[in-house]
């Protein structure tokens, strides 16, 4: 059985596009309540939003941030994750997507924005070895439980999703309101015609 939503952090998290924010709408539309702010507004590449929360981007220097966390939702990066401290209790949300498309989505979305970087197949490897080094560093932790979600059976199965999320994070959250929430249009770089 879950433990009380008020003792534990849930942090959605995974690498840049693999549906990090489809996660966060989900929880929100649930009925978890999230930590996040507006310095980031929608966009063609996330027109629900983003839902990041600023301070979260210097949690190596400063963690503060966690007290207002409790019971709450919020989006940390990758690799990030394995630097928050011991203490609360974390429910991880990790998201997979397969990482030609999460870099080919990454590349539209930076597309004229900033100059050329590594090329897509060693972006691939180097996103895969952090993904590798994350699971090790966890597997280390008392402090977090895991679920893994696979980006396109979130999308292909939001009701089965919606449930193993809900039931994950406990609280009460309702998985036909999060399944609602799930919309495949906004599944625009993929490698096949199947979602």
């Amino acid at each position: 059985m879950s433990a009380p939503r008020r003792n534990s952090v849930t942090v959605v998290s995974g690498i840049p596009r693999s549906g990090t924010s489809l996660v966060m709408q989900m929880l929100r539309a649930g009925g978890l309540p999230l930590l996040c702010d507006a310095r980031r507004p929608p966009d063609v590449h996330n027109p629900r939003g983003y839902f990041e929360y600023e301070p979260v981007r210097r949690s190596r220097e400063d963690a503060s941030w966690l007290a207002q966390a409790a019971g709450r939702g919020v989006k940390v990066v990758h690799a990030l994750v394995a630097e928050l401290p011991e203490g609360p209790a974390y429910r991880l949300v990790l998201l997979h997507r397969d990482l030609r498309e999460v870099v080919a989505s990454q590349a539209a979305m930076l597309a004229g924005r900033a100059p050329p970087g590594p090329s897509s197949e060693r972006l691939v490897e180097i996103f895969a070895a952090q993904l590798a080094e994350l699971e090790r560093r966890l597997a280390a932790r008392r402090d977090f439980r895991v679920l893994h979600l696979e980006h396109r059976q979130l999308l292909a199965e939001p009701r089965r999703a919606a449930a193993l999320l809900a039931d994950f994070v406990g609280a009460g959250l309702d998985p036909e309101a999060m399944a609602a929430a799930v919309d495949p249009s906004l599944y625009r770089t993929r490698l096949c015609s199947e979602p």
